[in-house]
């Protein structure tokens, strides 16, 4: 039975929603800006300080990342070959190293960043696609974030060239292939509700 659940999402399709109703239903803990938090914990920072860089951030984490970190933290990062600068290779290695041990833990609905390769292949994991029309995430952005429309669909081209961007940085460039998952759900075409059903169905809710 999958005892992590991975949530690669369009943006506006409804990802943070439906894995934070996963995770109540599943009894798992939810890992979205609680990986901001783990992050803000290793780098001496205020998690508010983390949120502003992530919605700023113009080269995505890498960025954010380069910067966040202190002298200390790469001590224990690097070894001494690679000690005094921080790359693309080192970014993403700190981020696998923070999934693999929320996989060996278990119970949890991890939301973005990569789930899907990271953990790819892994036991027990199981990993989910969201996805929907345009004129459907607009709504949404405008039903529970309280957007115009205009705004909404600009936050919406915006967050996918960050998404794209993020995948390039994993070197990866078929983020929607969906072979890489084991249910791609469609929020254009079913409710939320039948949804979340299906994840907690195929993670073993009630067996």
């Amino acid at each position: 039975m999958p005892e992590i659940v991975t949530i690669a999402r369009q943006f506006g399709a409804g990802g943070h929603t439906l894995g934070a109703i996963c995770a109540d239903r599943l009894g798992y803990s939810l890992i979205d800006e609680e990986m901001v938090n783990a992050v803000a914990d290793k780098a001496k920072v205020s998690p508010e300080w983390v949120q502003s860089v992530e919605k700023d951030r113009g080269d995505w984490l890498l960025n954010f990342f380069s910067k966040l970190v202190t002298p200390s933290f790469l001590d224990r990062l690097l070894d001494d070959e690679n000690r005094g600068h921080i790359n693309e290779n080192i970014y993403v290695d700190h981020l696998r190293e923070i999934m693999e041990e929320l996989a060996r833990e278990g119970k949890a609905v991890i939301v973005g960043r990569g789930g899907q390769y990271i953990l790819q292949g892994h036991p027990r994991v199981l990993h989910v696609l969201l996805i929907s029309d345009l004129e459907h995430r607009i709504k949404f952005l405008c039903e529970h974030y309280n957007m115009t429309e205009q705004k909404a669909e600009l936050t919406v081209h915006r967050a996918d060239k960050r998404r794209a961007n993020f995948y390039k940085k994993l070197g990866k460039k078929n983020f929607d292939d969906p072979k890489l998952y084991h249910v791609v759900l469609n929020l254009s075409k079913i409710q939320l509700k039948q949804a979340e059903d299906i994840v907690c169905e195929l993670a073993g809710y009630g067996c």
